[in-house]
């Protein structure tokens, strides 16, 4: 195994701590008689329960090094991987070194564990190439990411040699993209050590603009913004904002879910992470996805400064913002920043000689959102037609009128009118259900 891992090129130089190089280092140990056979063992299953880890953490099945020798691939962000994403592959002469490393995995993927396993007494590699994993529900890992790299698995071990392996990696690649970028919809940043980490959120909400009931205009106007942008057309930033419980972020998660296969992607910041927006950017803006930079439930008070770090971004640096990125917020504030009766005050002398001037700086940010959406609270009858059709999509088993005077009763003791009350309605009519 260390011999063809050796002669990987361009997916070659692996972290010494992977999964493949210490299995690499394994074989060498074996072929070579370097360490004995209790600590060959132990470390064999070592690397095996990482094996198990990585496979529970995507529901992988069957053959559990294939799973994982195509999870390698798509994750390995090279400068071949990186030129092929949504684009596929171009004539050149890095062909010919990928397909030298893509008969390597060819050979990986064949491998014979046989020597080792008869030499050592165990029976592990036979037991992970035909595993049967103990079913799952779907939350407990990444349903899309695991359907996708089992699909791929599949086809790369029928492959008759580079050549096949080659179209069908670069297909892949063409069609969803590299990396975590290319497997994940949305994303969380933190940092580790100084370095911006991107964090995938797995199992993200499978909501679809179907299933927001109403508010026909906000979405239409949503999707022809977001259509522009995916297309390569011009479009803006978006602010949805009005009444809590209206769907705004509902709207957003179901466009990057209906927008996913077209290259969209989304990237989740909170309001104290605003000074890393500069990193972020940097990271992204030359990958061939289109990214939306989220903002949920965005608002700033009177001594807040970080929207400053916001404006900057959007327009006013030096550096143009990437036509790649859109900034996606939502808010129940309409002009986003609190103002005071003080900052219409051009009396006020004791922080500045024109307090008003306060006042255009705050409308600045906002008016940095070209696309700005309402989303108002339903009237009783608006509420009443999102109660109905929930129920409906549900199959809950309640007739129009009782469905009517339920939620009317239920408005009244849990929040007033909104699409958000109306599902929590629909929740507690389906758990009763289920209990009787």
């Amino acid at each position: 195994m260390y011999k063809e891992i050796s002669k990987l090129i361009i997916y070659g130089n692996l972290p010494s701590d992977c999964i493949l190089s210490s299995m690499a280092d394994i074989f060498n140990r074996f072929d070579n008689n370097l360490s004995t056979k209790e600590e060959l063992i132990s470390d064999i299953y070592t690397q095996l329960k990482r094996l198990l880890v990585v496979a529970t953490d995507y529901g992988f099945n069957d053959n559990l090094w294939h799973n994982y020798l195509t999870f390698f691939l798509i994750t390995n962000e090279n400068p071949f991987s990186i030129t092929c994403e949504k684009v596929g592959a171009n004539d050149g002469s890095v062909n010919e070194f990928a397909k030298n490393d893509f008969k390597v995995f060819l050979n990986l993927f064949n491998y014979d564990f046989s020597p080792i396993e008869e030499a050592l007494g165990i029976n592990c590699f036979s037991i992970i190439s035909n595993y049967k994993a103990i079913v799952k529900k779907e939350l407990m890992y990444n349903k899309n990411v695991s359907e996708k790299v089992q699909a791929l698995s599949r086809k790369l071990e029928q492959s008759k040699d580079e050549n096949e392996f080659f179209v069908h990696i670069t297909d892949f690649y063409k069609a969803y993209g590299v990396g975590m970028f290319g497997l994940n919809k949305a994303f969380r940043i933190s940092t580790d050590e100084g370095k911006l980490v991107f964090n995938p959120i797995n199992n993200m909400d499978k909501v679809v603009l179907d299933d927001l009931i109403g508010y026909e205009i906000q979405k239409k106007k949503l999707v022809e913004n977001t259509e522009n942008f995916v297309n390569g057309r011009k479009a803006n930033n978006a602010l949805l904002f009005g009444d809590s419980g209206t769907g705004k972020s509902t709207s957003i998660k179901a466009i990057v879910n209906e927008y996913y296969d077209q290259g969209l992607r989304m990237i989740e910041i909170y309001k104290h992470q605003f000074k890393d927006l500069s990193n972020v950017i940097a990271s992204i803006k030359n990958r061939n996805y289109k990214f939306i930079i989220y903002m949920d439930d965005l608002s700033f008070e009177e001594f807040e400064i970080e929207y400053k770090f916001l404006k900057a971004v959007i327009e006013g640096g030096v550096e143009t913002k990437p036509e790649n990125i859109l900034i996606y917020a939502t808010s129940n504030r309409r002009h986003l920043i609190k103002e005071t009766w003080n900052d219409r005050n051009d009396m006020e002398t004791d922080n500045g000689i024109h307090r008003s001037d306060t006042i255009e700086e705050k409308m600045s940010l906002v008016n940095r959102f070209g696309c700005q959406i309402s989303y108002s609270k339903p009237s009783h009858n608006e509420f009443y037609d999102i109660v109905i059709g929930l129920a409906k999509k549900n199959n809950l088993n309640m007739s129009e009128d009782e469905l009517r005077a339920e939620a009317n009763k239920w408005e009244l003791s849990h929040g007033g009118i909104s699409g958000r009350t109306a599902q929590q309605f629909i929740n507690y009519c389906l758990g009763m259900e289920k209990n009787q």
